[in-house]
């Protein structure tokens, strides 16, 4: 289902034009348009999600066999030295449309940018083992 306000919904329905890549029944790819290095796309389910979590489980694997199958048409058609490739979920991540979309990014030597673990630089205020605890108690409260 989509959601008519929303501005990739409407780039996956055909209503605003895009630069596609890729697409298939269940997931699209287009350039950005404010790329932040030549073949920077975004790769997004068809089937409105503000987040991955909120994606149904069995959308994930397309969306995921579609930004592997994307990656491999951007190194052989760019030829750059990596791929970073990134999720922004949440405005406090720098998620600017609320559709989950998968970034990636050719990424050159030299090219300026850097890499996944340098966006944040708050890894030690709370301790490892504390964290830890956290998330397995939040694993033991979920259902399987």
């Amino acid at each position: 289902m989509q959601d008519q306000d929303c501005l990739f919904c409407k780039i996956a329905s055909g209503v605003i034009p895009a630069k596609i890549v890729y697409e298939d029944d269940r997931v699209m790819a287009f350039l950005d348009i404010l790329p932040r290095a030549p073949g920077h796309t975004m790769v997004i389910p068809k089937q409105h999600a503000p987040t991955l979590l909120a994606l149904p489980d069995d959308e994930v694997a397309p969306l995921f066999a579609a930004v592997k199958k994307v990656a491999a048409l951007l190194a052989a058609a760019l030829g750059p030295d990596g791929i970073t490739m990134g999720i922004n979920q949440g405005r406090a991540s720098g998620q600017e449309v609320d559709h989950l979309h998968v970034h990636l990014m050719p990424r050159w030597h030299g090219d300026g940018g850097s890499s996944i673990q340098s966006v944040v630089h708050s890894g030690d205020r709370i301790p490892l083992a504390e964290v830890e605890r956290k998330i397995k108690e939040a694993a033991a409260q979920r259902p399987s």
